[in-house]
């Protein structure tokens, strides 16, 4: 027996194809394939030589190796295909290249499948007498409808539309399907695909494009046709949803906080206004030091585990132990009644009701047989997290740098009393509930026909089950954050420790995939947090405080002799530039003390740093009242660390220091120097890394979207690299587009008319002020709005008046964007009485300060804001009249 692959792919000159097949038992092979013509690529495979790769089911894909640029650029087609041999004749397979950024892939993933786009699909019809399988895909279509086949011959029914040949599939599949007997046809044949309404049965469509073709087999006995993607309209389908944190919910029953529980009745609402997908920022467990400063929902001790401040205590208690709730019940109403969220007093008491509801509980959860396959199928990360909180809890720090030394691995032996058992425990109990609470409320979203997107932080917190488990995975003497922009002028320092990719590809990426697999236990799709950290990320030294002091990695270095051209010596370059001049720019009047205490002369009259206040780290250690100086001298002493034009890395290697037009250092330079390392600058930052970058993003972001179904989103904002776009439109990753954050240089705003399709739109992100708020920010750039986005004549408004609110939210529902995604403050802002008066009380974070705290609440509950009539039949309208 033989099968006869055909691949149709036109090449260019340097490209080769290859068949990869996929075999877990034996490993994947792959073959070269042959060039036939223009049209198809070939191999034929004899089950005399080849026999151990002939099964009754031949899982495989298409890859291409292109060697005309350098390095040679390797690429998988998207998905796997799978060909039964159901006789001992020959076969012949004939196939298209399924590119993953094809728009109708993304309708193959998880929330339209499951969710959108349920169809009756039926199983195959089979016939005993086939000569021909055809088969399809079309993703696009409506519940009751499905693809047939038409063409010329008494088996294609010769172009009868009132008589179609139906196809079906098996469920989970994503072809249809057909078996035919073509043997007794005239070839060539022409045939299409269509669209037919099986409730009333009547004929829909056909397919677009000229007819398909069909040539005589010759002597092999089977043919199967894999025609790709049927040739329907594949930009059409649109949707909206809502954006808000699970901890800024607020219902009747709630905790002062919102829970898992609440998010049943955000869904109802949802549905009655015809939104179609709920956002959430991260879930995570983020409860590392016992305060406030635990709020930021990106610093997570665990990847993994949700956080214990969204447990519903009532659900956990159940009829059966609901006593043990009645003293906490005033603390619920009192904290319930506040305006914001006071996270300390809410996991205060939280805590002290799940330790009474677990050991009320401990003997019937020990035996519960589900709780026993959760931590079976969860236990890799489950138990070492719960292990970490307890050590965390009994040495007082998450820094387990600080522990014992025989605490600094993690070890399962390192439970050994019952009281220990007892107090992790504790922890696997409370990871238990909010699994059940979440999971419950993500079936009900899903019954609802609503998508549940989750957010993927970036990073982890550098004090994490995570890093104490695996430290190896990450960089811990780096620090990940963000280079200036106009929200943070001198940088974000996440404090989060860089990844290890290359110890990260040696397995596969298996933490990464972990992680979204357990990711899609609740969720349909995610929105990666800095998606350009696939590309590099920004890379800060542990002694440095401002994210100023950060540089690309990994990135092409400065060489030394690209400086030579300047006639500037790498020393005058990396040293801070520090004059009598910049001390009184700096520090004024305390410029001489700073000078005596801090300084050292050199020779050339410049001053360098003493060595103990060099760093950012070592000054920010300091009392400044305590050594009698005023504070505002620190960040002074900040901005001289920062004077400097090339960073050294800890590798050796020269990087250039970010927005050095702004340094004195630079200011204090000749026009002919300064010339030559403006355009070495912009070589560095804006040219020659874009090819470099393409390769590591193409060398993750593919395995990764590969281990997972979910829809991705990518939040592809800040300094982005050209590659970027490419990239995420070649993957069918969606982008993010912000009217206030146009990525086409030279623009002040973005229009959501310009959107592609495969993106999210939205007005605002959690990140910044809300449309009313931004709004009252700059009156010169909000006339410009005025005038330029709303096509609106005169002085613009000093408020955000509703009419306006509304106005801009219209433009979004009205984008081209597959999604317009809006947080719930400007849903309804468009409402004058039921907004909140002041809208810089609903921003929920501000970037440019690290301390943030992030406790924003709605200010109305979920059940009234169900009940607030005239404005949902506002936003229904809205969400109809915008096609969404």
């Amino acid at each position: 027996m033989k099968i006869h692959f055909y691949l149709h792919y036109q090449t260019r000159p340097g490209q080769n194809l290859s068949i990869e097949i996929l075999d877990n038992e034996n490993g994947h092979k792959i073959l070269p394939l042959n060039y036939l013509n223009d049209e198809f690529w070939y191999l034929h495979l004899d089950t005399k030589t080849t026999n151990s790769l002939i099964k009754s089911v031949v899982n495989y894909r298409y890859s291409i190796t292109d060697n005309a640029v350098s390095p040679p650029v390797f690429k998988t087609e998207w998905g796997e295909r799978n060909l039964e041999i159901s006789t001992d004749e020959d076969w012949q397979v004939f196939d298209f290249w399924n590119a993953a950024g094809a728009v109708e892939n993304v309708f193959l993933t998880q929330p339209f499948q499951q969710i959108l786009f349920k169809n009756a699909a039926g199983k195959p019809k089979t016939s005993p007498v086939f000569s021909h399988i055809f088969k399809v895909k079309a993703p696009l279509l409506k519940p009751d409808e499905v693809p047939f086949l038409l063409g010329h011959g008494t088996a294609l029914r010769n172009w009868d539309t009132a008589a179609p040949l139906l196809l079906s599939k098996n469920e989970g599949s994503e072809n249809w399907e057909i078996r035919l007997d073509l043997s007794r046809e005239d070839f060539p044949l022409a045939y299409k695909y269509g669209v037919w309404n099986s409730k009333t049965n009547r004929f829909v469509q056909f397919e677009t494009g000229s007819n398909r073709s069909l040539f005589d087999p010759g002597a092999v006995g089977k043919t199967v046709l894999h025609d790709g993607f049927a040739r329907l309209a594949n930009n059409s389908w649109r949707g909206a949803g809502v954006a808000i944190p699970v901890f800024s919910l607020r219902s009747e029953k709630s905790f002062g906080v919102g829970e898992f529980t609440d998010l049943p009745l955000l869904a109802d609402w949802a549905k009655s206004v015809g939104l179609k997908l709920i956002q959430l920022l991260p879930v995570n467990d983020t409860s590392a030091n016992g305060t406030w400063t635990d709020s930021y929902p990106y610093a997570a001790i665990s990847a993994f585990a949700l956080h214990p401040q969204y447990l519903n205590l009532e659900a956990v208690a159940g009829k059966k132990h609901a006593a043990i709730l009645k003293p906490f019940l005033k603390k619920q109403k009192a904290v319930n009644a506040l305006e914001a969220v006071d996270y300390e007093e809410v996991m205060r008491e939280k805590w002290a009701a799940a330790h009474l509801l677990f050991h009320a509980q401990k003997m019937d959860w020990e035996r519960d047989e589900n709780w026993k396959d959760y931590f079976e199928s969860q236990k890799n990360w489950l138990f070492p997290y719960a292990v970490f909180c307890f050590l965390k809890e009994k040495h007082g720090t998450p820094d387990f740098s600080l522990w014992p030394a025989e605490h600094q691995k993690f070890d399962p032996k390192i439970v050994e009393t019952d009281t220990e058992a007892d107090a992790v425990g504790l922890h696997l109990f409370v990871q238990w509930h909010l699994h059940l609470q979440l999971k419950a409320a993500a079936d009900y979203i899903h019954a609802a026909g609503l998508v549940l997107k989750g957010d993927i932080p970036i990073g982890i917190y550098r004090f994490s089950s995570d890093a104490w488990v695996a430290p190896e995975l990450y960089k811990m003497e780096k620090q990940a954050g963000a280079p200036p922009d106009d929200f943070a002028e001198k940088g974000q320092n996440w404090g989060f420790p860089t990844y290890n990719w290359d110890k990260m590809k040696a397995d596969g990426f298996a933490w990464w995939r972990q992680r979204f697999a357990q990711m899609s236990l609740y969720f349909d799709a995610f929105r990666i947090d800095h998606i350009l950290g696939f590309f590099r990320i920004w890379s800060i030294p542990l002694d440095a405080v401002e994210g100023i002091l950060g540089v690309f990695e990994p990135a092409l270095p400065i060489q030394e002799f690209e400086l030579r051209e300047s006639g500037l010596s790498v020393s005058r370059l990396t040293t801070p530039f520090i004059s009598n001049q910049i001390l009184g720019q700096f520090f004024g009047e305390n410029a001489l003390a700073v000078r005596d205490h801090f300084l050292d002369r050199r020779d050339d009259g410049l001053f360098d740093l003493k060595p103990e206040f060099a760093t950012q780290q070592q000054v920010e250690a300091l009392d400044f009242l305590k050594m009698k100086m005023p504070p505002e001298i620190k960040q002074g002493l900040f901005d001289l660390i920062s004077n400097v034009i090339l960073l050294k890395n800890s590798d050796g290697t020269l990087h250039f220091r970010f927005g050095i037009e702004k340094t004195s250092s630079f200011q204090n330079l000749g026009k002919f120097q300064q010339d030559a390392l403006r355009n070495l600058y912009n070589n560095y930052f804006y040219k020659r890394q874009d090819d470099f970058w393409q390769i590591e993003a193409m060398e993750k972001l593919p395995a990764l979207k590969r281990s997972t179904n979910m829809l991705i989103c990518g939040e592809d904002l800040g300094m982005v690299p050209n590659c970027v776009p490419d990239v995420m439109s070649e993957l069918g990753i969606l982008s993010l587009e912000i009217q206030r954050m146009p990525k086409t240089p030279g623009l002040a705003f973005f229009h959501p008319k310009d959107a592609p399709y495969l993106s999210v739109v939205t007005p605002s992100t959690h990140d910044m002020s809300i449309v009313r708020g931004w709004w009252e920010e700059n009156r010169e750039l909000t006339g410009r709005f005025y005038n330029e986005i709303l096509g609106l004549p005169g002085d613009a408004p000093f408020f955000c008046e509703p009419w306006i609110n509304r106005a801009i939210l219209a433009q979004h529902f009205n984008s081209p964007a597959m999604w317009a995604i809006f947080q719930l403050q400007d849903l309804m802002g468009m409402d004058g009485d039921l907004r909140r008066e002041n809208p810089n009380e609903e921003r929920i974070n501000v970037p440019a300060n690290p301390k943030h705290y992030w406790r924003y609440r709605m200010h109305l509950t979920l059940e009234k804001l169900a009940g607030e009539t005239k404005f949902n039949h506002l936003l229904e309208s809205m969400v109809r009249q915008g096609g969404r």
